[in-house]
Formats: structure tokens, sequence, C-alpha cells
């Protein structure tokens, strides 16, 4: 007769991941298809799960889980925006051309978006689009819950400015 066998960590990790991913999976999902389409999302929500589980051991547990994924995700997203604009670089070099394109109109409140920095435009979107407060938005910024409630705070100035802007006045 055979002892029983504890679980090895391998194990204990396999079950931590699934169900992490279990959990998570569609809200990563709609932040990257928020933020790069549907078409890429799944690639994207994948690397992000890829990156969890290499390092399942340093991912923390519930409740932060779900903020340190978004910060795995946000750093993703942008190395691939970085990729995508060295890409469009070398494709108008290519050409011989400059980029020129433009996008089509938008909503004004997405094209007052459109002008804000990155981190401005992330942090909006990480308030607005995925409910986060303020001490979910310092643990996927990096930061604490009080240095994320000024950004966030001068962010939405900022975008009311942009709207200002746009309309040609004060609103």
């Amino acid at each position: 007769m055979t002892a029983p066998t504890r679980p090895s960590a391998g194990d204990t990790a396999k079950q931590r991941f699934r169900a992490l991913f279990a959990r998570h999976y569609p809200a990563i999902f709609g932040y990257a298809a928020r933020r790069v389409g549907h078409d890429d999302a799944p690639d994207t929500t994948a690397e992000v799960f890829t990156v969890a589980w290499r390092r399942i051991s340093s991912v923390p547990s519930e409740p932060e889980t779900l903020q340190w994924l978004y910060g795995v995700a946000r750093r993703i997203v942008a190395n691939q925006q970085r990729a995508r604009r060295r890409r469009d670089r070398l494709d108008a070099k290519v050409v011989g051309l400059g980029v020129t394109h433009s996008p089509p109109p938008a909503e004004p409140v997405l094209e007052a978006l459109h002008r804000l920095s990155d981190d401005d435009k992330e942090i909006l979107r990480l308030a607005a689009w995925e409910g986060l407060d303020p001490a979910d938005l310092g643990s996927s910024l990096g930061c604490s819950p009080t240095t994320a409630t000024v950004r966030l705070h001068r962010a939405r100035k900022r975008l009311a400015a942009a709207l200002e802007d746009l309309d040609g006045g004060p609103r």
C-alpha cells in the first residue's frame, strides 16, 4: 500500500493559476479589448496570463490580484503601442512618405481624450472603464492611493480643458 502523497508546489501553483485565470479572465479581456480592439484582445490577454503564470509565486493574493493583472496588462499594451509606432515609422521610411494618417473625427470626449498624454488617458480609463477606486488605481499604477487621487484629479482637469478647446470656450 502506498502512502498518500502531498500536492507538490507545482500542483499548488497550477491550482492557484487556474483559479486566478477563471476569476479574472473576463475583466482582463475587457480591459484589453477597450485598449487594443477585439481582434488583438485575445493575444494581449494571453500575454498577461503568461506573465502571471511565470510569476505566479509573486502574484499578490486577493483582493490585490486584479489590480496586479491590470498593471501587467497596462505595461503589455504600452509595449504593443510602442512597437506599433515603430512599425508605422519604419513603414513610412520604406515608402518614403511621412505618416500623415489621421483618425476620422470622433465624439468630442474621445477626441479630447486622444489629445491627452498616455499617462492621463490610462488613469482616466482605469477609473472610468474599469471602475477602480484610488486604492486600486494606486496598486495598478505602482503608486500610493493619494498619488493616484492627485493624478486622477489632474487628468480630469486636463480632459475638461481639452473639451473646452474643442468647443471653443468654457463649458
